[in-house]
């Protein structure tokens, strides 16, 4: 008769046993499978790079990084470095002649409209004002006076783009309606320069920045009643107005020209 005890122990399964180690691969086969899987893993590596080139965003540009810096510059560069306190141009002048400016003073902080024509004001709106900047020289013998000024826009490209093409389709910058106003600070040379001392004046709408650059000159002893007439014209070969005789067109746009550059400079740093 079987006992109780071999009843347990024959219900019990016997213990499984661990199969034979396997013999270790040879060594050719352990040098394939590393190389193997080094290729996998730098394939691996190489096409998560390709992926994050392929949707990482894209950077800006030199001159997309230009324009977005020439919106706000104006509040961290130095105010001598847009205008300097002196200009010297080889031959600036009619007949290449040279000429030296002193700056007599820079105007305080104020809105765009006082700043131009109504009518100018108007037609350069649609870009609108950021900030305007102003400053007034003067010639080597104090008779001449000239503003040269900066209207930084809130437009962006396409906006500086379309106010170029209006500009350009209607003459605007040759309108004698259209005028920047001079700054004259008291006590220089340039107090008596008024709306009605203007004689002739330069303007630009930029592309790269949002900038209009603009200048605006005439006489220091206050005289009135001299034709206004545009930088363009009276710097052509042959004009022989009061405005290109006494090189005031020339005067506009050097001035003008000096510190449109040394914005767009300042922006490109």
């Amino acid at each position: 008769m079987t006992t109780e005890v071999e009843r347990v122990r024959t219900a019990v399964p016997p213990r499984p046993t661990c199969p034979p180690a396997t013999a270790p691969a040879p060594p050719a086969r352990r040098t394939a499978a590393a190389a193997v899987c080094a290729v996998l893993g730098l394939g691996l590596l190489g096409g998560a790079a390709v992926g994050g080139w392929l949707t990482a965003p894209p950077s800006r540009t030199a001159a997309e990084a230009a324009y977005e810096r020439g919106g706000t510059l104006w509040s961290e560069v130095p105010v001598d470095d847009l205008f300097p306190r002196t200009v010297h141009a080889a031959d600036a002048g009619p007949g290449g002649a040279s000429r030296d400016w002193t700056r007599l003073g820079v105007a305080p902080d104020g809105d765009c409209a006082s700043a131009l024509d109504p009518a100018l004001a108007r037609a350069l709106q649609p870009a609108g004002c950021r900030r305007m900047l102003r400053a007034t020289y003067t010639d080597a013998t104090s008779t001449t006076v000239t503003t040269v000024g900066l209207l930084v826009t809130a437009a962006d490209g396409a906006g500086m783009r379309a106010l170029r093409s209006r500009v350009a389709a209607g003459r605007l910058d040759e309108r004698t309606d259209m005028l920047p106003r001079p700054y004259a600070p008291p006590g220089t040379a340039a107090e008596r320069f008024g709306d009605a001392q203007r004689v002739s004046w330069w303007l630009t709408v930029r592309t790269d920045l949002p900038l209009v650059a603009w200048a605006v000159t005439g006489f220091a002893d206050g005289r009135t009643g001299t034709p206004a007439e545009p930088a363009r014209r009276a710097v052509a070969p042959g004009a022989a107005s009061v405005a290109a005789q006494a090189g005031l067109g020339h005067e506009a746009r050097e001035l003008g020209t000096r510190v449109e550059s040394a914005y767009r400079a300042a922006a490109r740093r």
